[in-house]
């Protein structure tokens, strides 16, 4: 596995490598795979997609059958070569983009663009009046840009809502005549796709400025909304009572809504001794997911009597679906794969912060529009 344990976007993988490290030890631990067991070394790439494909030369030279990667750049950078080596991938990126001409990398959960998409239909669903002015608040990568495309072929097959503008975060440190540049436009929504710092800032901004709305859709305020890395108890650590009302899309369960994954979560990382930010984050969660699945895949290799290799895993995710789903503690549906579906679980949950804490927002759904474009 190589990731981002420090460095650009590190909010997110550095817990995430706590939630792979700590599944796979606790697989080892309690003999899951029987007497066999599960050798993940995790290196930090520092998100340099140069230092990635160092990582995962360096890896095929120790005979890996799976890859478990990071970065939107570094999978798209990489595609060729896990097509070449024919190695089933699952990155922590869900960028619809790493699918495109690629068979072996397989998408967690709902990619970038379907949650985008989704957000933008779950914000006109919602908006009294006309046509809903939105900006979307992105990170200045392959990875914030990938979905902004898909919204806007959304918008020209009818989804009606105005992208007034796309703004690309730098390292600023105050956001004021950003968001009072988007008011003076008429936004009224914010659609966020980065990770958890850059908006913590702004959503801190927009408080002080008394910009935020007090309920969702207000008039003359801004409503704050974003996709899986933007949100979560990561979020609510670093902005406090700003996050109040944020709107979020994500496939996992959260520990503030409790229920026997959650509970499974806590105590995975309590066994490991980690600090409460990291064991309530669904970053962690995510961590464990793409282990979980790694962890399936290779415990019914086994069952079918077959040899743990490349090709052999690479057939048993593809024939993860109907009655051979997946249910993992960690997600919101089951993770389901096969030769024309690369994306793990299909669902998404509307969150939103109600005093101090992500709750659900109805019940989990899919994108419409998404269905029309692709």
């Amino acid at each position: 596995m190589s990731l981002a344990i420090t460095g650009p976007t590190s909010d997110a993988g550095n817990p995430y490598s706590k939630g792979t490290e700590d599944y796979f030890k606790f697989v080892n631990e309690t003999k899951m795979l029987g007497d066999d067991t599960i050798d993940c070394t995790i290196r930090d790439d520092q998100y340099k997609t140069d230092i990635t494909k160092r990582n995962f030369e360096e890896y095929l030279d120790e005979g890996i059958v799976m890859y478990l990667n990071y970065s939107t750049g570094s999978t798209l950078g990489l595609k060729r070569d896990f097509e070449e080596e024919k190695i089933p991938v699952l990155p922590a990126s869900y960028h619809a983009g790493n699918l495109d001409g690629s068979n072996y990398i397989f998408l967690p959960v709902a990619s970038y663009s379907e949650q985008l998409v989704a957000l933008s239909e779950y914000v006109v669903k919602n908006h009294k009046g006309g046509k809903a002015k939105v900006a979307m608040f992105i990170h200045p990568s392959a990875f914030g840009r990938g979905p902004v495309d898909d919204a806007k072929k959304a918008v020209a097959a009818g989804l009606n809502m105005e992208i007034v503008e796309v703004v690309e975060h730098g390292k600023d440190l105050d956001n004021s005549a950003m968001l009072k540049r988007l008011m003076s436009k008429g936004v009224q929504y914010v659609l966020c796709h980065t990770v958890q710092s850059p908006v913590a800032t702004m959503l801190k901004d927009a408080a002080r400025l008394g910009l935020t709305a007090k309920t969702y859709g207000e008039k003359g305020k801004l409503t704050f909304l974003g996709v899986h890395y933007t949100g979560g108890n990561d979020l609510i650590a670093l902005a406090g009572d700003a996050c109040e009302g944020y709107v979020w899309s994500c496939s996992f369960n959260l520990t503030s809504e409790k229920n026997e994954g959650t509970e499974k979560q806590l105590a995975l990382a309590k066994r490991y001794g980690r600090d409460e930010k990291a064991a309530n984050s669904h970053n962690y969660a995510a961590g464990i997911m793409v282990a979980q699945v790694a962890t399936e895949a290779i415990k019914r290799t086994k069952a079918a009597g077959l040899e743990v290799t490349r090709a052999n895993l690479y057939k048993t995710l593809n024939e993860m679906n109907g009655k051979n789903a997946y249910f993992p503690y960690t997600t919101i549906g089951p993770v389901t794969y096969s030769k024309t579906d690369r994306a793990g679980v299909d669902m998404l949950q509307i969150y939103t912060v109600q005093s101090g804490s992500f709750k659900k927002v109805g019940t989990p759904i899919q994108s419409e529009f998404m269905k029309k474009i692709k």
